[in-house]
């Protein structure tokens, strides 16, 4: 029997090279919306063979706030059941919380901005203390930048306090955590698929801005310009071998089977920091030119693989 895949997600642009590459091969499959999902506790068989998280933690950015909950929910059933899942409820749950990143960060050893959590705008000034300045705001729940604010001086925080323009996102928690400076004005993302190192690329940063989605359509909300979500340069980028074991640690240790893993270079000691991780890897804009190849190829051949290693008895066909 020929596998049947639902794939959960909820941008309107940036899974059609996934949903075209699922056509190439002739990969039934079903497109399930957030928004339009209703599933019942008591149906404890999995169905269909494979289900693929692609939820976004940004769409509440995009008015969908309540679909990020919603699929957490859907997936924590679908772990209840043993349904199949690629980056299911435990690799979603780490996405969905900056401060679950950091504290992954911490366990394994890894270097990582000095950060403190809260639950109350009036404390983001006595969370500060001991950090140095600058320092970034950062919504627990976040994607693509959304939300972040950096603070120069403590004066600055502590007017933005005042005046009651801190705001802890969607679900009450922020994080007060170190800016640190970019060595060159870049990070560096590694896309790491099935365990494995699959390209890396050094992102230049906008001066001021937070959004380091390197997609197309990444710039949200609104549907942008169609060709990509980044004014300034991507390249192709070949991390240190140590680092690129860091990040196969980080998506191993978070669930994930896919994922993308941001770091980057301190201009104060010269020592790379990791701060972000994500399940949601859209991958980059012009990847054939960028990195030489089309990502979604290599993902919709994990989708096929795992998808045909269900067990007969959990591969039902919708």
């Amino acid at each position: 029997m020929e596998p049947h895949v639902a794939v959960l997600y909820e941008h309107p642009l940036w899974f059609e090279p996934l949903f075209a590459e699922l056509d190439r091969r002739g990969i039934q499959h079903t497109k399930l919306h957030p928004n339009e999902l209703v599933w019942d506790p008591s149906e404890r068989r999995p169905s269909p063979s494979l289900v693929v998280n692609r939820m976004s933690p940004s769409a509440w950015t995009r008015g969908h706030a309540r679909a990020t909950f919603h699929s957490l929910h859907y997936l924590s059933y679908l772990e209840d059941i043993g349904a199949p899942v690629l980056n299911g409820y435990g690799a979603f749950r780490v996405e969905l919380s900056k401060a679950a990143q950091c504290s992954l960060f911490a366990r394994l050893g890894l270097r990582y901005p000095a950060t403190r959590v809260i639950n109350d705008p009036s404390r983001a000034l006595a969370a500060a203390d001991g950090l140095r300045f600058p320092v970034l705001l950062k919504p627990n729940v976040g994607g693509s930048g959304a939300g972040i604010r950096s603070f120069a001086t403590s004066d600055e925080l502590a007017a933005a306090v005042q005046s009651g323009e801190i705001e802890l996102g969607l679900d009450g928690t922020a994080l007060v955590q170190e800016h640190l400076p970019a060595r060159s004005g870049s990070i560096v993302r590694v896309e790491i698929l099935g365990g494995e190192f699959l390209y890396a690329i050094r992102i230049q940063l906008v001066p001021g801005g937070f959004n380091l989605c390197p997609a197309d359509y990444c710039e949200l909300p609104g549907i942008a310009d169609g060709i990509s979500g980044r004014s300034l340069p991507i390249e192709r980028f070949e991390p240190p071998a140590e680092l690129i074991a860091d990040a196969r640690r980080l998506v191993a240790a978070a669930g994930m089977d896919l994922g993308g893993v941001e770091y980057l270079v301190s201009d104060r000691d010269g020592l790379p920091y990791f701060y972000d991780l994500n399940a949601l890897s859209n991958f980059v804009a012009d990847a054939s030119n960028v990195v030489g190849f089309d990502p979604f190829v290599n993902l919709v051949d994990l989708i096929v693989e795992r998808a045909r290693s269900v067990p007969a008895e959990l591969a039902t066909a919708a």
